[in-house]
């Protein structure tokens, strides 16, 4: 029996949806929301239901429900978020008028302007980056990253440059877990990842040499705000004539000017 027969054996799910304590339902609506993170725009029940550990039952009530308050929508047999998510999104700090996202844009403009490659913005959550921000072409190579996507903090340039600003308990925080590695040249050994961090202390600027996918590279800088990390932004680009070094002071820059706006 699999880990999930074995958990809808044991729920019994007409009592959690109607136990008095709605706290049970409204933590089951929250996981079934959770479970688009990850997904494809559209999923169906038993998706869903898998996704979240819920009874399918118990998912095909709730997500009646949050069709009615106008979280999901139906199309078909399927299901997908509403825009009042993304409205609701859009009113976190980060993104609100004069939030990190609105003050960094016309910086992150300028700088794609210049180097004509891709552009991001990224926070760090737990041991992974979230990114808030993605610029880039038409004709753009491309990339495992989009805004809401998140990546593994020690395999990518955007991260290691935040944990290299960072307090020593976030740090370990992501040593202590096993670390992600997305292609052979990938940094999963926490000693040489530690000595990278001591060296973008150096530097200023974190590199990544293919270690999320092959054939690119990126280099990227903290935002910081009294020496430590509040965010980051990064340039991606393939391998083929990628300056790094022009380009990693022209990164830092603009993340020295985004902080300087926020902070001065």
């Amino acid at each position: 029996m699999t880990a999930l027969a074995q958990h809808e054996v044991l729920e019994t799910p007409r009592t959690a949806v109607s136990s008095s304590d709605g706290s049970t339902s409204v933590l089951k609506a929250l996981q079934l929301m959770d479970a688009f993170r990850n997904g494809s725009r559209l999923l169906g029940v038993s998706d869903l239901s898998r996704r979240a550990g819920i009874h399918k039952s118990t998912a095909f009530r709730l997500l009646a429900t949050l069709e009615r308050g106008g979280y999901v929508e139906r199309v078909g047999t399927k299901y997908q978020l509403s825009l009042r998510v993304f409205e609701m999104g859009n009113r976190v700090e980060l993104c609100k008028p004069s939030g990190l996202r609105d003050v960094a844009l016309p910086f992150l403009s300028e700088l794609y302007a210049t180097v004509n490659r891709t552009v991001h913005l990224g926070v760090l959550d737990g041991g992974e980056v979230l990114y808030l921000e993605k610029i880039h072409g038409h004709r753009a190579k491309r990339l495992p990253t989009t805004i809401g996507g998140r990546m593994p903090a020690n395999c990518t340039a955007i991260g290691k440059a935040m944990l290299a600003f960072s307090d020593k308990e976030t740090v370990m925080a992501v040593l202590d877990q096993p670390l992600t590695r997305m292609t052979p040249y990938s940094n999963n050994h926490p000693g040489r990842l530690v000595n990278q961090l001591h060296q973008i202390q150096v530097d200023g600027i974190a590199h990544d040499r293919e270690e999320v996918a092959l054939g690119l590279i990126c280099v990227a800088a903290p935002i910081l705000r009294r020496g430590r990390a509040i965010a980051a932004i990064s340039v991606s680009s393939p391998t083929a004539g990628f300056n790094e070094a022009l380009v990693g002071e022209q990164v830092r820059t603009a993340a020295q000017g985004i902080s300087a706006a926020m902070f001065d």
